[in-house]
């Protein structure tokens, strides 16, 4: 509608504003104290009017556009934490898993799992008792208490234990929005994940390698990664040429097209990683993953300096303090924090935001899978490219209780949408289920 100069807006309101009154109060309570007024209101209490009609639930815009099919979203209630409860589950074929449940007074419930027996240990014993009768949304709130009132809360056995919480009351907080974890932290853009094989515990004979490395790309796989032996008694120079000949065999198996990624296991001395480094760079290996302890920083850094091969750690971080640490001193370009070991979701969501800062990125430990996934999935391609399959354990009976067990699909993982993590137990191949208290 065109407005021309010479009326003002009161003239306009003078025109408009019975029809539009009567359009919007038609059908309410309010229409029969007015309708039998005059119809020359005062504007100012037209205007005064509006205020109210905002109010009125017969005319908002969204009804009108979508034709009665608006979004509500249903009340929720306030919940306590009444109960945490380790279930010590054996199969019918003799394998044991523990899983950890938190059951709200409301009859919402958290599940997670497998955990490890030392998370056991310390949801038992630290962690029960501070969350029972917590409110089990406030996720951020209950880890920055347990965290900062807890003088071990940076030892590893600690660590662990607030991950199987964290993780659990992220699954909780998924069923309770209706969610899953990922879309919770941002997520959605991807719903499949790119997977590397893990390759521990396969033959490293040079045919039976070679062959293995060429079965795992046909499976749809373009990552791979190996194993490198060392040890106090293996830093020689037969070993090391052997380290370097692994590194050319699978090479020539897979060509120039496939990503070879190696894990010293955190048993080499600089001297020998130097070295090893410098004789395989021309096989252009994606990482090298912790020739040293964490705990020997500037092994890193001087490596770092001598190669161009990135270096990755970080599946023994327990926070980010260690991420922090470790980049700022330029020792590793690929952080491989563990969120069943290194705070849970919330605190691995924290690391990757540390990592965009330094514009390196993060491929979390595949210890587990599930919370690596979704934490993964809700950050960019850029940060989180890839999470690992551990390919004989994952493969195996780690998620022999489950519904639906993680299987790669020509090297891609897919991700639930139901709810929170959407674990699922199969009871018809459960024997049992104890309480471990």
């Amino acid at each position: 509608m065109t407005i021309s100069s010479g009326k003002s807006l009161l003239n306009i309101i003078d025109t408009l504003w019975l029809p539009i009154a009567l359009l919007s109060i038609n059908n309410s309570p309010w229409f029969d104290s007015v309708k039998n007024k005059s119809h020359k209101m005062e504007r100012r209490k037209f205007l005064l009017s509006l205020g109210a009609l905002s109010a009125l639930p017969a005319i908002t815009p969204l009804k009108a556009i979508n034709k009665g099919k608006s979004f509500q979203v249903e009340k929720k209630v306030s919940m306590k934490v009444k109960d945490v409860q380790v279930l010590d589950i054996l199969g019918k074929n003799k394998y044991r898993a523990y899983y950890i449940k938190v059951i709200t007074d409301s009859g919402l419930e958290g599940l997670y799992g497998p955990i490890d027996p030392e998370a056991v240990l310390m949801v038992n014993s630290v962690f029960k008792k501070q969350l029972i009768g917590q409110d089990p949304l406030a996720i951020e709130d209950f880890w920055q208490r347990v965290y900062t009132n807890n003088r071990h809360s940076r030892g590893s056995y600690y660590s662990i234990g607030l991950s199987t919480i964290d993780n659990v009351l992220w699954d909780l907080k998924g069923k309770y929005l209706g969610m899953p974890v990922f879309r919770l932290l941002g997520g959605g853009a991807r719903t499949k994940l790119r997977a590397y094989a893990s390759c521990l515990g396969f033959s490293q004979e040079p045919k039976a390698m070679q062959e293995k490395a060429r079965q795992i790309v046909t499976q749809g796989y373009t990552q791979q990664k190996w194993f490198l032996n060392g040890g106090p008694t293996n830093m020689n120079p037969k070993s090391l040429e052997n380290n370097v000949e692994v590194v050319r065999l699978l090479r020539e198996a897979v060509g120039d097209n496939i990503a070879l990624m190696f894990d010293a296991s955190y048993s080499w001395d600089l001297s020998y990683a130097i070295s090893w480094a410098k004789q395989v760079e021309k096989y252009s290996p994606y990482w090298l993953e912790e020739p040293f302890q964490s705990a020997r920083i500037e092994n890193f850094t001087e490596l770092a300096k001598e190669t161009s091969i990135a270096l990755a750690a970080g599946e023994h971080f327990y926070g980010r303090w260690d991420v922090q640490e470790f980049l700022s001193q330029k020792a590793i370009r690929i952080v491989q924090a563990d969120p069943e070991w290194g705070g849970g979701v919330s605190e691995l969501t924290k690391i990757c935001n540390i990592a965009s800062v330094y514009g390196v990125q993060v491929i979390p430990h595949g210890h587990s899978m599930l919370a690596a996934m979704h934490v993964v999935a809700s950050q960019p391609e850029l940060v989180c490219p890839l999470v690992e399959f551990l390919i004989e354990k994952m493969s195996g009976d780690y998620y022999y209780f489950d519904k639906n067990p993680i299987s790669p699909q020509n090297g891609l993982v897919t991700l639930s949408e139901r709810p929170g993590f959407g674990i699922e137990l199969d009871e018809s191949k459960i024997d049992s289920i104890k309480i471990v208290s």
